[in-house]
């Protein structure tokens, strides 16, 4: 929310780097059965009632809750690992003139059940 811009696009782009640094928690909370989207949407509300970074989701307890003071932290070298990573990618990605990617195959319906096994009279 304090982060000053000098224009719109650097704006839309650390919106959009807010967005991805979500997407974890999102995908655990989506994995627990739940909307993720509320979920994070609840966390940011509690961060900023209580006025604590530290506030998340423990999807085993299903409380919000302190996640520092739970244990429940990410040691500080991955993360900084998988942003660092994220960060080379997109930069890439956005250097890059032209990208091929595979078309997502459709599902297949599933094959008809086979019929009933031949008995001795059907011989």
């Amino acid at each position: 929310d304090k982060v000053k811009t000098d224009y719109p696009d650097e704006l839309t782009a650390v919106n959009m780097v807010r967005r991805a640094l979500e997407e974890p928690m999102r995908g655990i909370v989506r994995n627990a059965g739940l909307d993720g989207a509320v979920v994070v949407e609840e966390v940011r509300r509690q961060q900023k009632a209580k006025k604590s970074k530290t506030i998340g989701y423990d999807v085993m307890s299903g409380a919000y809750t302190d996640m520092v003071k739970a244990g429940i932290i990410d040691p500080a070298k991955v993360t900084r690992g998988a942003l660092e990573n994220a960060a080379s990618i997109a930069a890439m990605i956005l250097t890059t003139e032209a990208l091929i990617t595979d078309l997502p195959e459709k599902e297949k319906p599933a094959a008809a059940p086979g019929g009933p096994g031949g008995g001795m009279g059907m011989m």
